[in-house]
């Protein structure tokens, strides 16, 4: 079992900027279990499905984005910390959405959500016009 923990959202303006962290539970078996995991990102707005945003493979040395956030969301890792980040920069307001961070328990970068093993909570990004 792995337990992750989304935190990091909030309220910003149109043109701002936003961090996600995703941490991993500090149980030992997660710690080991953390680096085998590739981790995605997705977001849910209000009456709309959960949608892919974007994903990492093991090492960090692979990211694919949906093309609305290419070149303003960086998604990275830190193995060390067990935690992945979502840097969003230029937000807009269809960006609004609850945040999901998920681990996969496969190589590569998966963009299906049903590829994914474990999900967290959840946090919320509103991008006010």
């Amino acid at each position: 079992q792995m337990q992750l923990v989304e935190s990091g959202g909030g309220l910003v303006q149109t043109g701002g900027s936003l961090t996600l962290s995703c941490a991993a539970s500090a149980r030992e078996t997660s710690k080991r279990a953390f680096n085998t995991h590739s981790m995605g990102w997705f977001r849910q707005a209000p009456g709309k499905e959960r949608e892919f945003v974007a994903a990492i493979s093991w090492t960090g040395g692979t990211t694919t984005y949906v093309d609305s956030v290419k070149g303003r969301f960086i998604v990275s890792r830190d193995n060390a910390k067990n935690t992945v980040y979502l840097q969003m920069n230029s937000l807009k307001p269809e960006d609004t959405a609850v945040y999901y961070c998920a681990a996969a328990r496969r190589g590569g970068v998966p963009i299906k959500n049903y590829e994914y093993n474990y999900w967290g909570q959840g946090t919320q990004v509103t991008v006010s016009s």
